[in-house]
Formats: C-alpha cells, structure tokens, sequence
C-alpha cells in the first residue's frame, strides 16, 4: 500500500509540475538539457543537470485532444481551418487555441514550437510531426494512434502510428 501511494504521488506531482510549466503561448524551443530528441538532435547543460521527459500526458495535451476528438468523421479539406472540414495542422492548431496554446498555422511552423520530447516519453496529448519532410502532424491519442485529419477521402479520426515515420515529437 505504501509503494502504491509513493508511485501516485509521484505521478501526481510530475503532472502538477508539467502543467505549471506549460507554455500558454507556443514559442521555439530547444529540446531539455542532457536530453536526445527522435531526429538525433541534443541539447546539453552547462551546470550538468539534466531532464528527464516521462511519458506523463499534461493536462494541456490531454484537453487538445478531448477537443480534437469532437471533429471525429468531418471530412478532410486542403487548406481547411474548420469549422466543416479541416487539414492537419488546421485540426492541432484549433484543439490547441481551445486549451489556451496559439499555435502557429503550418506544419511546419508548428514543428518547432513547445518542447521536445523523446519517443520514449511520447504521451497522449502530444503533438506528433510525421513523416520524414515533417509534412503532417497529429496529436498522438495513446495505445498507437494518431488523432489526425490525414488526407482527401478519409475523414477526421485515429490513423495507426505505424503508418508514419515520427518526425518529432512536441509537447505543450
């Protein structure tokens, strides 16, 4: 019983601490010192402390994709910004402007915003950037699957992460 309420506490508290430190606005950001990101990049410290990412959902995340998650089945529409049809980017920077985080409009653009974070610490609510020109991006919704607007003919819902290669990974 005690090991149970020390691994919920901790749980608890990394979870109140990354919710404090989400950003409210989406700005560039390097990946945390000592840390390894998905495409090879590395970002040390001085001091020689180090982070260490877990795959914990933040409380930001986890309401983008609750908001993502109400598109389900509209149609997939190039250029699209909602309220009927959206692309892909147009989907995560609506879900996100619904929690408070501006994201900005492209792919692209949006894969460099937020923190960094490595497969290993990937949680439900991040920000997914996929394939290997980073030309898609999706909220990652756990268990292998991708909440995303993924192209003509298919509609708004999950794609398995397997279909993609993980560009970066990007956490709010």
């Amino acid at each position: 019983m005690t090991l149970r309420c020390a691994v919920l506490t901790c749980v608890a508290t990394s979870s109140i601490g990354m919710a404090l430190a989400a950003p409210a606005l989406a700005q560039p950001a390097d990946p945390p010192p000592g840390v390894t990101a998905v495409n090879g990049s590395t970002s040390g410290s001085s001091n020689g402390s180090s982070v260490i990412p877990l795959p914990i959902p933040t409380p930001t995340g986890l309401g983008a994709l609750a908001a993502a998650i109400t598109q389900t089945g509209k149609p997939y529409v190039w250029g699209g910004i909602g309220p009927h049809g959206w692309d892909c980017s147009g989907l995560t920077q609506w879900a996100f402007r619904q929690v408070g985080v501006n994201l900005p409009r492209t792919t692209w653009e949006q894969a460099v915003v937020g923190a960094r974070i490595p497969l290993y610490a990937l949680a439900p609510g991040d920000l997914i950037v996929l394939n290997r020109d980073a030309s898609h991006i999706g909220i990652y919704a756990g268990g292998g699957q991708v909440f995303n607007a993924y192209g003509a003919g298919v509609p708004v819902g999950l794609t398995p992460l397997s279909h993609f290669f993980i560009y970066d990974i990007r956490r709010f």
